[in-house]
């Protein structure tokens, strides 16, 4: 198995909703904010290549929407997905299978591209893993949710014929998936065996190494309690199993083990795939 950092883009949140009831004084010193209480976030998404399989986990906001609608996300660098693709080797034609940890936008936008005034799907060899629930929950959103569920980038992936349902927390016989529910319902987050260590994918449980301790909680989640507890479990394993946690959303640190400390769980170690 071969792993690849891609990173598919850099944009800015709200300071404030990603951390939720905890002051900016605290938050602000390991996500510093901007005038406007923007802190950058990285879309970072993960390449897993084994034999004749090639999967990517998640693909970023996509390039498909208004200038209007990206004015509000102070889009920069000059990292996009088909550039960091192509930088492992990989054009869009080889990716077999588009795993999807939740049909948030800045999740799964890159997975559908606007043609003229046509949709289709970048991946047009690749099968698009969601689960049952969470697209019910996507197709069908709450209010408070809706926002972040667009049909252009959800829908051609079942007009298209790709779409496909994992059935249950194996995905494919290549990693292990850990189902989360506080954030948005069953958001799908992969653990992966390599190279003799364990990596999971945190998606948006654990979006930045900032949100390691238990109250650092965003506003987007819908159940903040759930997340509580689900963050609470699963640090205690990971610190327990010595996991490396994989950041999607971290714009500094890739990678970090934890560990236990009389505070609760925090950061053992940042490193990058690249060095194990």
């Amino acid at each position: 198995m071969e792993l690849f950092v891609i990173n598919s883009g850099n944009f800015k949140l709200d300071g404030g909703a990603m951390f939720g009831v905890v002051p900016k004084s605290i938050w602000n010193r390991t996500n510093p904010a901007d005038e406007n209480n923007m802190i950058s976030i990285a879309a970072r998404n993960l390449l897993v290549k084994n034999g004749d399989r090639t999967v990517l986990i998640d693909n970023g906001m996509g390039e498909k929407q208004s200038e209007k609608f990206f004015s509000y996300y102070s889009m920069h660098g000059d990292d996009n997905l088909l550039k960091s693709l192509h930088a492992a080797g990989t054009g869009p034609e080889d990716i077999t299978d588009m795993f999807l940890t939740h049909l948030h936008f800045d999740h799964c936008g890159g997975g559908v591209k606007r043609k003229n005034d046509t949709l289709e799907l970048t991946f047009k060899n690749a099968k698009y893993w969601s689960n049952k629930q969470h697209w019910q929950w996507a197709t069908h959103p709450n209010d408070r949710e809706k926002a972040s569920f667009l049909k252009e980038n959800i829908l051609p992936m079942e007009e298209s014929g790709h779409l496909h349902f994992l059935e249950n927390e194996n995905f494919e016989d290549l990693f292990d998936v850990h189902l989360v529910d506080g954030h948005s319902e069953k958001q799908m987050l992969p653990k992966i065996q390599y190279k003799g260590h364990t990596i999971v994918y945190v998606a948006d449980l654990i979006p930045t190494a900032g949100h390691i301790p238990l109250p650092y909680i965003m506003g987007y989640d819908t159940r903040p309690l759930l997340t509580l507890k689900e963050k609470a479990s699963f640090l205690q394993e990971a610190a327990d199993k010595k996991y490396i946690l994989f950041f999607e959303h971290d714009p500094v640190h890739e990678c970090c083990t934890v560990k236990h400390t009389d505070r609760g769980v925090r950061v053992n170690e940042f490193m990058n795939l690249s060095e194990l």
